[in-house]
């Protein structure tokens, strides 16, 4: 799991405010721990978490508006919950519909305290308005089915692999790398 104070250091070795730092530290010691028995995270050190789950993260998050967030199959917590945490100004709503992972995203937001929706929902589901910004991480979703999810101007992240071309989606250059951003038209 690490020494204590580990995924701590590591945090505010990225340039995070000391709260946000501390709210991602709470998050990657519970995701460690729950880790032992229920399969969240291959990232079996602390270093490796942060550089797998927060710090692609944080780099996009310094770049997006405020608004509302949608997670699609939040899982681990990542992107949801560090954007969540890094950006206090957005309001996040996470979709889990695996009981033990939705267990784990509420139990994380509550320890990170932070107020999010963590609903156990496929992103079919979903019946709420269109988000600001919307993130996917390893799903393989159809641009179809997740443009409608996006606000007009907003923005899908997708951490992991590209997406096929979709009329509503335009592609916008973040320079940052296993990150795909595109534009709700």
């Amino acid at each position: 799991m690490g020494a204590p104070g580990e995924h701590l250091s590591l945090a505010a070795a990225l340039g995070l405010d000391p709260s946000a730092a501390e709210r991602l530290a709470r998050y990657l010691d519970l995701l460690a721990a729950w880790s032992e028995h229920t399969s969240l995270t291959g990232a079996r050190t602390p270093a490796a978490r942060v550089e797998l789950l927060v710090r692609p993260v944080v780099e996009v998050a310094r770049r997006l508006s405020g608004g509302t967030l949608l997670d699609i199959g939040s899982g681990n917590g990542s992107p949801g919950l560090v954007l969540a945490a890094v950006r206090p100004d957005v309001q996040a709503t996470l979709l889990e519909p695996r009981m033990r992972r939705w267990a784990f995203l509420r139990e994380a937001a509550r320890a990170m305290e932070l107020t999010v929706d963590v609903r156990r929902q496929r992103h079919d589901e979903y019946d709420g308005p269109p988000a600001t910004t919307v993130t996917v991480r390893a799903l393989r979703l159809p641009p179809e089915e997740m443009a409608p999810l996006v606000a007009p101007g907003g923005r899908l992240l997708v951490f992991g692999a590209d997406l096929p071309a979709h009329p509503e989606l335009a592609a916008e250059d973040w320079g940052s790398p296993g990150v795909h951003v595109f534009r709700r038209r």
